[in-house]
């Protein structure tokens, strides 16, 4: 039997993401040489992980910001660069063997590049997944005036893309680094040299090492231990899987001199996989939402950054996202969580509040005021965290969600007070 492989020729964890991140110049005669060179990379390791039993699930070019290469100065030339460079990323996947490639054209670093934003993404959609990095002050004071720019791309993406499906493709980081694999948070700094990362789809693994242990049944004397044995078979189980992905990744940055950055360890959501839900239920809480849910989201949380033998990078947490998890859409249908606990839930874990649906009538100030308490919570726990709000147009709180989108799940809409 190969390395990864279950007992069916299938593995419980997938590669989720291979992600590499890229630095284009605004010499757009260069871009096919760094985007080929990419996706040679890609193909090595798709075909590495193969060999090893691993699915690997999408492939991603992450560049530095676009305003260094493409030209923002109106809304036309952008589109006009942007369709250069998606013709470039299409040919280079067709030249390594038909990759389907996803592209996020890094951060919005100034007002007016920001503006573009909404614009961009309903011409391009998944090929132009964007971010904005918003800073914190001295006193610990989020820019407030970044956060209404980016409250009003939130806005405009909810009438200017089908049903707002166009919010899937942007957010607003706090506290975010540099090579987060996943989208639409991941970024290249300026200068930054290229590189490649792996993030990975594990929670019917997890669920799977935690179901037999049977946490809820311990009594309280000996919790302690059973939960310290269960944080070891977590760990142990993931390291099983990332020591041969990291070795396979490390090999071929050698082969192709592209550094290899690192692991997100993060149990990336799915529609298609056990629920983040299943997993806090399975140590022993009620459901998700009830009381133990902020310890057993730490608890896996402090397991995903226990994996040794690897760089861990991006947000190696727990990710908690309403629209693309079926058991969190219902937990959200069953009253079970609201706005607030997901902030809570964020003092502890990942990644914000991620694809959450909420009134089309939302007043831009109170987007604003949501990305403000969570870049506060973000500086001052010195932790990554992202906000990605679906405005849904003609809907109120309670409502339930119209998306179409193979992406996302749908889900009750979230008040917003």
């Amino acid at each position: 039997m190969e390395e990864g492989q279950g007992g069916d020729g299938t593995s419980p964890v997938k590669v989720r993401a291979i992600t590499n991140f890229v630095q284009l110049s605004a010499d757009a005669a260069t871009w096919t040489g760094s985007v080929d060179s990419a996706c040679r990379v890609t193909t090595a390791l798709v075909a590495r992980f193969t060999a090893l039993g691993y699915v690997s699930q999408t492939l991603r070019i992450v560049t530095n910001p676009f305003g260094e290469y493409l030209d923002c100065s109106t809304l036309e030339t952008a589109l006009e660069g942007l369709a250069q460079l998606k013709r470039t990323v299409e040919a280079a996947g067709v030249a390594a063997g038909g990759l389907r490639v996803r592209l996020a054209i890094g951060e919005a670093k100034t007002p007016d590049e920001l503006a573009l934003v909404p614009d961009m993404i309903a011409a391009f959609g998944d090929c132009c997944n964007v971010c904005v990095n918003i800073q914190v002050d001295e006193a610990g004071v989020v820019d407030a005036h970044m956060c209404e720019l980016a409250a009003r791309v939130v806005e405009k993406l909810a009438v200017c893309t089908p049903r707002g499906e166009g919010n899937f493709n942007f957010t607003a980081n706090f506290a975010c680094p540099e090579r987060i694999p996943y989208f639409p948070a991941g970024y290249l700094g300026s200068g930054s040299p290229s590189s490649f990362a792996i993030g990975l789809e594990h929670p019917d693994m997890l669920l799977a090492v935690l179901t037999p242990l049977k946490l809820g049944e311990c009594c309280a004397s000996e919790r302690g231990k059973a939960w310290g044995v269960a944080a070891a078979a977590l760990r142990d189980s993931m390291e099983a899987h990332t020591t041969p992905l990291v070795s396979a990744a490390l090999e071929i940055a050698e082969e192709t001199g592209v550094p290899f950055s690192g692991l997100d360890s993060s149990a990336a959501p799915s529609k298609d996989v056990a629920s983040i839900c299943s997993l806090i239920e399975a140590l022993g809480v009620p459901h998700f939402g009830a009381s133990g849910t902020i310890e057993a989201a730490a608890f896996l949380t402090r397991a995903f950054k226990s994996v040794r033998g690897v760089d861990l990078i991006g947000f190696s947490g727990l990710m908690l996202t309403c629209l693309e998890d079926v058991g969190m859409a219902a937990a959200a249908a069953a009253g079970h969580y609201d706005i607030r606990a997901l902030l809570q839930y964020s003092c502890v874990c990942g990644i914000g509040l991620d694809c959450v649906p909420i009134p089309g009538d939302t007043p831009v100030a109170k987007v604003a005021a949501l990305m403000r308490d969570t870049g506060t919570l973000a500086f001052r726990y010195q932790k990554p965290l992202t906000v990605r709000l679906f405005p849904c147009v003609g809907l109120c709180a309670g409502d339930t969600t119209r998306f179409e989108s193979d992406d996302l799940c749908n889900c009750t809409v979230f008040a917003v007070e």
